[in-house]
């Protein structure tokens, strides 16, 4: 089971922001970053909101870090760690807007891009952003489609009821074959669209036994990653028998790879969390990739056609 950062600073959520964060920025979390990278954790986490209505944001939160920007910046002061949108909302962007902008980050990265891809729920934000509501599942099952043919070529093509497009050129593109897309949800129609259009699921708003029930009706293919969140922050230098038992339910609940958040009263006590799990990491059953070999970082556009 491998272990990825929900990343720290990036989300004011009223609920799960602690105090220190309140008084962080890019700094702090470039720190994070960095120390995540080095230690060898498997990704790091940006979600995506536009622009929050002030009644929602009393309960969401408003402050979100646009993921290109700050994947942009964390791309060049890491390595190895992989970047993992979470999630964008593929009503509020064309395909090709994706294939573009993701795309050259992953060019730019090295060929680390993670895609967490969802349906979107807020249909404020979707109205605010002129985006169709009421049609977003079928869009978003087109637009996976679309994604899917046209993330790694100079060339995409591709035809469809609400995305249609050939003889277009988009440079850079995607150096992976094939990015990862982990499609976020709470329903087994989530569940189904993961299975058929992506690579790995990435539930919220469940229980463990939910989970565990709904995967026990589908027949994951080969490779398939269940991505869960590792429940309340994890505390490994002040209680490591909590933090094995919260790790062994996620395993247990059918998790290939867990994204942690960690108590924590300032950034550097956030970096000692993210060292003392990497120490009784094999405890936790939990593989860390420190030594993954580092992918180019120099951008050279005439050796990444695909």
């Amino acid at each position: 089971m491998h272990i990825g950062v929900t990343s720290p600073v990036v989300i004011d959520h009223p609920t799960s922001r602690a105090a220190w964060e309140r008084r962080a920025g890019i700094d702090e979390l470039a720190h994070v970053a960095d120390t995540a990278d080095r230690l060898g954790y498997h990704h790091l986490t940006c979600s995506e909101h536009v622009a929050v209505p002030d009644a929602i944001a009393t309960e969401r939160g408003g402050v979100y870090y646009d993921p290109l920007a700050t994947f942009g910046y964390l791309a060049a002061r890491t390595r190895r760690i992989r970047l993992n949108t979470r999630v964008l909302v593929l009503g509020y962007h064309h395909p090709l807007e994706i294939a573009k902008r993701y795309g050259t980050l992953d060019a730019v990265s090295g060929g680390r891009l993670v895609l967490g891809l969802g349906v979107g729920s807020l249909e404020q934000e979707f109205a605010l952003l002129g985006a169709s509501f009421a049609d977003r599942g079928a869009r978003a099952d087109e637009a996976l489609a679309a994604l899917r043919v046209s993330l790694s070529t100079p060339h995409p093509e591709f035809h469809g009821t609400f995305y249609d497009y050939s003889g277009v050129e988009v440079r850079p593109h995607a150096v992976q074959q094939r990015v990862p897309f982990w499609i976020g949800g709470r329903t087994p129609r989530s569940l189904r669209r993961a299975v058929t259009l992506g690579d790995g699921w990435l539930p919220f708003a469940l229980t463990t036994a939910q989970i565990r029930e709904m995967l026990s009706r589908v027949d994951l293919p080969d490779g398939f990653e269940v991505v869960l969140d590792a429940g309340r922050p994890l505390d490994p230098l002040g209680d490591r028998d909590a933090t094995l038992r919260a790790l062994d339910r996620r395993r247990d609940a059918g998790a290939t790879t867990v994204s942690a958040s960690f108590t924590a009263t300032d950034v550097d006590h956030y970096c000692d969390q993210l060292a003392a799990l990497r120490e009784y990491g094999p405890d936790a059953g939990v593989t860390f990739e420190s030594s993954r070999p580092s992918p180019t970082s120099d951008f050279d556009e005439s050796s990444r056609k695909a």
